[in-house]
């Protein structure tokens, strides 16, 4: 009789322990368990340490709590500026209702991946070229938004959105790379003439200084002398005052002429032909000619008689 005790309180004490051991289930920190008892989702959720389910009526299951990191392909697409864009982002998201994600979804990780790749690709579709290269953070806020509002009610949290990359065609990039160096060259331009005003300025200052004291300016002079000669070069320096260069400069200069009243010219006398009449003299009219020695045309003997008319006596070497 006692054997037969001792036997079914053996058995009964072995199937104590192979009832324990089928129940206890272990759940760790960062897990939650969720217990579906004939199919049918417990209300409580298992929190982490030891926990007892029915053998062969419940079925635990364990989600992970920690934030996962899931990067996202990269998607191609057309910015608002017709330019077209590859954009690989990277999402981090956690579980915290453990029973949503389990019951509202099939695979809340392939759901987040998708929907991740599907707002990013409608990022990219609105947004502009320089909003992607320069504007990232609110682009991160816009695309978290978008995947957060349909992932609440999937039991997931998403905890932030980073676009890691931007990648461009390559002609885009040289004729970025050709605006960035057109940009840098401009700057470069301005920077050296706000350099030239200023030096201009402070050595308009120190001539107006120099003015004062003529003393310095000789002084001066020497200093770029010794500064010359202490290099021990074969370098003649010979100063030449500038008040010297600009007299040269103003004794090349023609002197100005006054300037003439435009006078009308006399009228001249109409030429003829025609033989002139004198009442006491018979000479023939002397045409005008251009150049060459005139004609000497003989006048009568009666007019070079006459003392009044200013006639010789006599004609040459012949006979009076």
């Amino acid at each position: 009789m006692v054997e037969e005790l001792v036997a079914a309180g053996f058995a009964a004490g072995t199937a104590c322990v192979v009832y324990g051991l089928a129940a206890a289930r272990v759940i760790k920190q960062y897990e939650r368990g969720v217990v579906f008892r004939l199919g049918r989702l417990r209300g409580r959720v298992r929190g982490p340490g030891f926990t007892m389910i029915v053998p062969i009526v419940d079925r635990l299951h364990k989600v992970n709590m920690q934030i996962v990191t899931m990067p996202v392909p990269a998607q191609e697409g057309i910015s608002r500026d017709n330019v077209t864009v590859r954009v690989d982002a990277v999402v981090y998201f956690k579980v915290v209702d453990a029973a949503d994600a389990l019951v509202t979804v099939e695979d809340y990780r392939f759901a987040v991946s998708q929907m991740a790749q599907t707002s990013l690709r409608s990022i990219i579709g609105k947004s502009e070229l320089d909003d992607l290269l320069s504007n990232r953070e609110k682009l991160n806020q816009g695309l978290e938004l978008m995947i957060d509002s349909p992932a609440l009610g999937w039991g997931v949290s998403v905890d932030r959105v980073e676009i890691k990359d931007v990648s461009l065609p390559e002609t885009m990039k040289r004729s970025m790379a050709r605006q960035a160096e057109a940009d840098r060259e401009r700057r470069a331009r301005v920077i050296n003439a706000d350099a030239e005003l200023q030096a201009s300025k402070k050595l308009a200052e120190a001539a107006r200084q120099m003015a004062d004291t003529p003393s310095a300016l000789q002084l001066r002079l020497l200093q770029t002398v010794m500064a010359v000669a202490a290099e021990k070069n074969s370098t003649l320096v010979l100063p030449i005052p500038v008040e010297l260069l600009r007299f040269l400069e103003r004794g090349a200069q023609p002197a100005p002429q006054p300037e003439r009243r435009q006078e009308e010219p006399p009228e001249k006398p109409p030429l003829t032909n025609a033989p002139a009449t004198n009442s006491t003299t018979n000479s023939t009219a002397i045409p005008t000619m251009a150049s060459g020695p005139l004609p000497v045309v003989p006048e009568s003997p009666a007019a070079l008689s006459d003392p009044a008319h200013g006639g010789h006596e006599s004609l040459g070497d012949g006979p009076r």
